[in-house]
Parts: C-alpha cells; sequence; structure tokens
C-alpha cells in the first residue's frame, strides 16, 4: 500500500468528518463541538501509537517538537474554524472551500521546502481555486 492509497482514505474520512461535524454542530457552541471532537482524536491517536511500534519519546529531537507542536496549533486553528464555518454554512460549501488547504500546502511547499513545481501543480491548483469558488458560490 503506497501513499496514494492513505490519501485516498484520508480523503474518504475527511468527508465522512464534515457530515458528522455538521450534525454534531447544530446544537452547541463550535468552540465546545471542537474540543470534544480533540478529546476523542486524543484518546484514539495516543491507542494506536502505543499499540504499535514507533521510537521512544524521549529520542525525540527539539527540532521535531517544535515542528510538530507548531502543526498541533495550526491544525487546532484550522479545527477552530472550520467548525464556526459548519456552523453557520452548508457543508457541500464549507468543505471544498476548506480544501483550499491544498492549494496552499502547494505554494508552501514550493516556497519553504523548495520542492519543484511542476505545470500539473499548477494546473491542478488552478482546478481545485476554481472548483472550491464555484461549490463556494452555488
Amino acid at each position: 500500500m503506497n501513499w496514494f492509497f492513505w490519501a485516498l482514505l484520508s480523503a474518504f474520512f475527511a468527508g465522512i468528518t464534515a457530515i458528522l461535524a455538521k450534525v454534531g454542530v447544530e446544537n452547541i457552541s463550535s468552540n465546545l463541538a471542537t474540543a470534544i471532537r480533540t478529546i476523542v482524536i486524543l484518546v484514539f491517536a495516543w491507542s494506536v501509537a502505543l499499540a504499535t511500534r514507533h521510537e521512544p519519546i524521549a529520542s525525540i529531537e527539539n527540532r521535531t517538537w517544535l515542528f510538530l507542536i507548531l502543526s498541533g496549533l495550526a491544525t487546532g486553528l484550522s479545527w477552530l474554524c472550520y467548525f464556526r464555518a459548519l456552523q453557520l454554512g452548508e457543508a457541500s460549501q464549507v468543505a471544498p472551500v476548506d480544501k483550499l488547504s491544498v492549494v496552499v500546502a502547494i505554494a508552501l511547499a514550493a516556497i519553504f521546502l523548495r520542492e519543484r513545481l511542476t505545470w500539473h501543480h499548477w494546473l491542478g491548483g488552478l482546478l481545485i481555486l476554481s472548483g472550491s469558488v464555484v461549490l463556494a458560490y452555488a
């Protein structure tokens, strides 16, 4: 199983997440909904990590800690914004706009990771951007 298989599974579960979250955020604040979801993810992620082999936590370098912490903060901010958007809008419009993160990731990968962008990246990014705009205003 390669990266593409796992990426497809990620997209599938992210799609399910949008629908479940939209229903779950109907009658409570979006911030509380995000906190509840985060607790479930915390327990689930630690269960998987403890059930599988991994390097000792003490061996993790400071740079790795820094970037994982920053990534966690960015994820938390993303989730807070996503749940608020779902509370205010339609899932069929919020989810595609949220996927503009793909375009942001492509641009940041080129700028900070020095990944070389091909015409495929440009075309794909443009199509995602166009599709998100079309669906947001449908």
